[in-house]
């Protein structure tokens, strides 16, 4: 299953590549938006691809090809300052963090579908704990705040409880019991249809699991330690908790005079894009240039 970029023509014009530049792309997945970044910076240019999961690294090196300019790290984008320095790299033009859940991702295997029955890990790197431990060691009220917290869950106390319930009977092992234990706990028009009873919880779950906000309020506050002053910053998020941060700790950077926003906006794909690529329907970008 091949990775379609979101808001290409966006990023390339809020990134404003020119060859010979060094360029990040802290979330590279399938190598979608770095093959056409690769082009744009050609000749003389470098390219750092960070993903923290390590397969789609691998599968990366079938779309970004192999020179001294193109480096491919398992990592996390939240530790690109550490990153750098380890492989004495100066500092960036250009960031791209494409927030997205890569659709390579659910072909891995680790639980992220509730459409699927597979080991409930949902963990982008094997060091995370799995959800399936999370969810035996983690207390109903805590659940409840998770749940809420991270999936903006109205029935969040319907669900922790049947999850609770649930583990003291038999463990949660794979996703599909977990989707079985909060389908069976919500009301039967939840939504109206709209989203699977599962959809907030699995993402709550994961965002959780993985510490996704805090990576992310991280990268953005360490912005000046890695990216030299007039470097294009590009953010794009999938759903309002992510687009949260970015816009309010954009806002604050600015107010110190560490960036300046140049998106005033969030810009949303064009109905020809969503009608190509339903995943598109999500996404806002919003782009700042250094001023550190």
């Amino acid at each position: 299953m091949s990775h379609t970029p979101v808001l290409l023509e966006e990023v390339l014009q809020y990134l404003a590549l020119a060859p010979g530049e060094f360029v990040i792309d802290g979330t590279v997945n399938g190598g979608g938006h770095a093959k056409v970044i690769l082009e744009r910076i050609t000749p003389g240019g470098t390219f750092l691809g960070v993903d923290w999961d390590e397969r789609l690294i691998q599968n990366s090196t079938f779309h970004v090809p192999h020179s001294p300019s193109v480096q491919l790290v398992h990592g996390n984008y939240a530790d690109l300052p550490e990153i750098l320095a380890e492989r004495q790299m100066p500092k960036a033009d250009a960031l791209l963090l494409d927030l997205g859940f890569s659709s390579e991702q659910l072909g891995l295997s680790r639980g992220f579908s509730f459409e699927r029955d597979e080991p409930l890990l949902m963990t982008y790197d094997g060091s995370r704990e799995p959800v399936a431990v999370l969810l035996r060691k983690t207390p109903e009220r805590e659940l409840v705040g998770i749940l809420r917290d991270y999936g903006e869950e109205r029935y969040a106390v319907r669900i922790a409880r049947a999850i609770a319930m649930r583990e003291k009977q038999k463990p949660i092992l794979t996703s599909r019991e977990l989707a079985e234990t909060v389908s069976a706990a919500v009301p039967g028009n939840y939504e109206r249809g709209r989203i699977h009873p599962a959809t907030r919880t699995f993402q709550a779950l994961r965002i959780y699991a993985n510490g996704e906000l805090e990576n992310l309020r991280r990268v953005i506050l360490e912005l000046p330690k890695f990216m030299r002053a007039g470097g294009r910053a590009v953010i794009i998020s999938f759903h309002s908790l992510e687009d949260r941060v970015v816009k309010t700790m954009f806002r604050d950077m600015a107010a110190q005079g560490a960036l300046e926003i140049i998106t005033k906006k969030p810009v949303i794909a064009s109905g020809e894009e969503i009608a190509a690529n339903p995943r598109s329907r999500s996404a806002k970008l919003r782009a700042a240039r250094l001023k550190l």
